[in-house]
């Protein structure tokens, strides 16, 4: 095994005299701290395909990492015995290089005889899903760092069902870029002698057509059952949103539909926003002036290759207040279970056996519990896997054998898969439907706010908080371990005045949900914890929930909770 110092020497010997990269390296001589951050790992799959920070290394998005992981990924295509001829869908988003990477990506691909349909410009992320099943081919990729900063880029990788890969495909195609050498082996063909040969394909009006109608196709309820003079203002955050949501809509017949104009157009910099993740909800503050300059009845964001949608909702304190993935899973779950009762597919009360279909949920382990509970008071089956929609998409094949149909995933940081036809997050049908469900509940008279409400007194207050302990470099990597060895390690069974009734490591194994690094501290009547260290980012996950009849009991749980988390933590990171 090479240390950082030789990986380091090695790029330097290999790299030729000019390089860009070779200069940027030749600027770090010297720096161990900084040659041991870009040397001493190889950048690998994590929760979403590879992500990192655009500069010469081994841990990082450069070209020699992504031809070598896509070289592997054309040997394992070819290995695994599926058809080179129906090919790989590839896309991109509005980052520095996506362009760059996506054609070097079609390049090896296509020299290695495995057919390639590129798109032309910018796509979103569930338009690649949806087309990998669509077009029934081989795998996908796009070049996106979904909601990370803007040095950062990454790949997500589809397998033929598109969804995300996972298990024994993800395993498998690790080990055949392990066994690559970064400056060998890697083969390329221009593209134009690719798309002479009939190996490079461009995608185009068609297959966005055939998405868009998908979405529309999600729709609920008709439309004099809507009020279309809703106020809708939509942020695509400067990355891939705008033109599939406005197309959306505006077939729909929403005209009261305003695009954050500042950040409309693409910009790789996010000069508007900085850290682009509508997770945060800094980022709604150019949709809040507008919004509130327009009266709208509803704020909606989706991150740069628009797989992720959040929302804020005007309340009666006259301001815009952001809802988080649980909260907005829960509306859009109630709203689509309500639909399918509409239309006597579900009755509310009734067990999942005594329907004439079984439907069922899929969600994450960190997820809250809310959605959960009126997905089964609609007798709709719950299930749980792995945070990632690699893991929720991926067990739709599994329920499906069970004799389920698929009606709803999601997870706590705002990500909503509407339908099995988009194998992952899909923004721009979620937020097609919160705009639908915004004109629905108008048209009888109430704001969004109000659903929440009446949500809460049927179903109890479900309360949360969200942390993340940041920890940056091979240092951090290195605290996060020991955080959670000091969980493991102690098994504390008091946190205020709440006793622990269950601990779950998943590191152990639970019921069905694979082996992972996370752990659960339960302490009944719905209210528990979670932690796990993040797939993608240098950060230590904590997720806090309680329920209880109003919000005030519910939120003193989640205090207890968190102060006796912290002390652990402070006392782990004293020593």
């Amino acid at each position: 095994m090479r240390t950082a110092k030789e990986r380091y020497k090695k790029w330097l010997e290999k790299l030729p005299a000019g390089d860009p990269m070779r200069e940027e390296l030749e600027a770090i001589a010297g720096d161990e701290k900084e040659i041991r951050e870009r040397f001493s790992r190889v950048i690998s799959f994590g929760t979403a395909g590879l992500r990192g920070i655009c500069s010469a290394g081994t841990s990082r998005m450069n070209i020699l990492t992504i031809g070598r992981a896509v070289q592997g990924i054309a040997n394992y295509i070819k290995a695994s015995g599926a058809d080179p001829d129906k090919g790989v869908v590839i896309a991109y988003d509005c980052r520095y290089h996506s362009r760059e990477f996506s054609e070097l990506a079609a390049s090896i691909l296509a020299a290695n005889r495995i057919r390639v349909y590129l798109f032309p410009e910018m796509r979103p992320t569930p338009e690649l899903s949806f087309t990998v099943r669509q077009m029934r081919c081989a795998a996908g990729l796009n070049l996106t760092a979904s909601h990370n900063p803007k040095e950062y880029n990454g790949m997500k990788v589809y397998w033929s069902d598109g969804a995300q890969i996972s298990g024994a495909v993800s395993d498998g195609i690790s080990e055949e870029i392990g066994k690559l050498d970064f400056f060998r082996g890697i083969r390329q063909m221009p593209l134009a002698e690719a798309e002479e040969r009939g190996l490079l394909v461009m995608l185009g009006e068609k297959t966005d057509r055939a998405y868009l109608s998908y979405v529309k196709s999600m729709r609920r309820h008709k439309e004099e059952d809507l009020d279309l003079t809703a106020s809708i203002v939509y942020t695509p955050l400067n990355g891939t949103g705008a033109a599939a949501v406005r197309q959306v809509l505006t077939e729909m017949g929403f005209w009261n539909f305003r695009i954050v104009p500042e950040q409309e157009m693409p910009d790789p910099e996010f000069t508007t926003v900085g850290y682009p993740n509508p997770e945060d909800p800094k980022t709604f503050r150019l949709a809040e002036e507008l919004g509130a300059s327009v009266g709208a009845d509803v704020l909606i964001a989706t991150d740069p290759d628009s797989d992720r949608m959040a929302i804020e909702i005007p309340c009666r304190d006259g301001k815009y207040h952001f809802l988080n993935g649980n909260q907005t899973g829960a509306m859009l779950i109630a709203y689509m279970a309500e639909g399918l009762r509409e239309r006597g597919e579900v009755t509310k009360g009734s067990d999942t056996a005594d329907l004439p279909h079984r439907y069922a949920l899929i969600k994450s382990i960190v997820t809250g519990d809310m959605g959960a509970a009126i997905a089964r008071s609609y007798g709709i089956a719950v299930f749980e896997t792995l945070t990632g929609f690699k893991n929720i998409c991926g067990k739709i094949h599994d329920i499906e054998k069970e004799g389920f149909r698929y009606f709803f995933g999601y997870e706590e940081s705002i990500g909503c898969a509407p339908s099995a036809e988009v194998r992952d997050k899909d923004g721009v049908c979620s937020t097609m439907l919160i705009a639908e469900m915004t004109a629905y509940y108008r048209k009888r008279g109430m704001t969004l706010e109000e659903v929440l409400e009446a949500l809460y007194r049927e179903y109890g207050y479900f309360y949360e908080e969200d942390v993340s302990l940041v920890r940056e470099g091979e240092e951090g990597i290195a605290q996060i371990a020991g955080i959670m060895e000091a969980f493991r390690q102690e098994k504390l069974q008091t946190f205020g005045a709440l006793q622990v009734r269950e601990i779950i490591d998943y590191l152990e194994g639970h019921r069905d949900v694979p082996v992972s690094n996370a752990m659960r501290f339960d302490f009944g009547d719905g209210t528990w914890f979670a932690l796990r260290p993040s797939g993608t980012e240098p950060k230590l996950k904590f997720y806090y929930y309680a329920c209880a009849e109003d919000r005030d009991t519910a939120a003193a749980r989640v205090h207890d909770m968190r102060a006796g988390a912290e002390a652990l933590i402070e006392r782990t990171e004293a020593q």
